[in-house]
């Protein structure tokens, strides 16, 4: 399994213009054949891509510096310099680039496809032929080719999802997503199991899907950047729809309504536009002997609130037509009357 990397800085340098020639027509039978020096090729672009082949920024991890080639000179006879080839720096889906200097958004590449030139090559000088007049019928004059852009660049990645899951370590999360889709994410009985965010594609009818993502590591003072929520955090904010994972089985100590009032403060202390975002609260393992006090609690609560809330058994299954459903429905009013969310 490939590491997970969302965050890179690399170094783009585009290519030189080639300059421009000086020449003169020299031939035994043209007297006064004139200028004929060619214009210099412009130099390669940094152009960066998106694809859905890419899931991380592991490849830019290990390549830091990316250079365009240079335009060739001009020659003689009017020939034009080739212009440089340009480099192609491929992206997931969802990445966002920045000037690392002035921290300008360059880039913001939601769909697959999708490109940007984030440094221009330079021009290429023109030749002396350019520069012959009635006046100037013999010029010695031509231009060099100018410097290509080059930037120290940050890339962050934030992954594209409709529904983000959000919940405390060994809330179920990943057995949720297991169950309700073709995705295995790794699954066991301690802490801080998923160390990097899942998604997974759910088909709630024949003919219409939502993607999931697992948000990995929210503990209590997560946006302090505590734990590993702070570093994943970023990801739930292209979500639209949010639920929150509460275990209400009787061997977690803290009580379930005081679980989830903490997790929406950290949320909202990570970033204070996640509080009109919709969302949702998904009580789990309701199959577990001794549950039955503490989901009823829960309930309640969302209830005096009108908060949508859905019993769950990833493990035997109970609840989770309903809960998929809603989540289903949810996404497709979302797509038809989308609310903002931060880019």
């Amino acid at each position: 399994m490939s590491t997970f990397v969302d965050q890179v800085q690399v170094l783009v340098k585009a290519g030189q213009g080639g300059n421009g020639a000086c020449s003169f027509r020299r031939e035994k039978f043209v007297p006064r054949g004139g200028p004929d020096g060619g214009d210099g090729g412009n130099g390669g672009s940094i152009v960066v891509k998106s694809t859905t082949r890419l899931s991380t920024l592991l490849d830019l991890r290990y390549q830091k510096h990316y250079e365009a080639e240079n335009g060739e000179t001009g020659g003689g006879s009017n020939c034009h310099g080739r212009r440089g080839v340009d480099v192609c720096i491929p992206v997931p889906v969802g990445t966002m680039v920045f000037d690392d200097t002035t921290q300008e958004l360059l880039a913001d590449l939601t769909m697959d496809g999708e490109s940007c030139v984030i440094a221009k090559g330079g021009l290429g000088g023109r030749g002396n032929s350019q520069f012959a007049t009635s006046t100037n019928r013999v010029p010695t004059h031509f231009e060099p080719g100018t410097p290509g852009e080059q930037r120290f660049l940050r890339l962050d990645l934030k992954l594209l999802a409709d529904v983000g899951l959000v919940g405390f370590p060994n809330a179920g999360k990943s057995t949720l997503i297991a169950a309700v889709s073709a995705a295995r994410p790794k699954i066991a009985d301690y802490p801080f199991t998923t160390l990097t965010p899942n998604l997974a594609v759910v088909r709630w009818t024949e003919a219409q899907t939502f993607v999931i993502a697992d948000i990995p590591g929210l503990i209590e003072g997560a946006h302090e950047g505590k734990g590993l929520g702070f570093q994943f955090l970023r990801h739930i904010e292209r979500t639209s729809l949010l639920i929150h994972v509460i275990d209400i089985s009787e061997w977690i100590t803290e009580d379930p309504v005081t679980s989830f009032e903490v997790m929406r403060h950290e949320l909202i202390a990570y970033d204070d536009t996640l509080a009109a975002r919709p969302f949702a609260v998904l009580g789990t393992k309701v199959d577990v002997k001794g549950a039955g006090e503490r989901l009823e609690r829960l309930r309640k609560y969302c209830q005096r609130r009108e908060i949508p809330f859905f019993p769950i058994s990833a493990a035997t299954r109970e609840g989770l037509d309903d809960c998929v459903r809603y989540m289903g429905q949810q996404v497709e009013l979302l797509r038809k009357t989308p609310c903002e969310t931060n880019s």
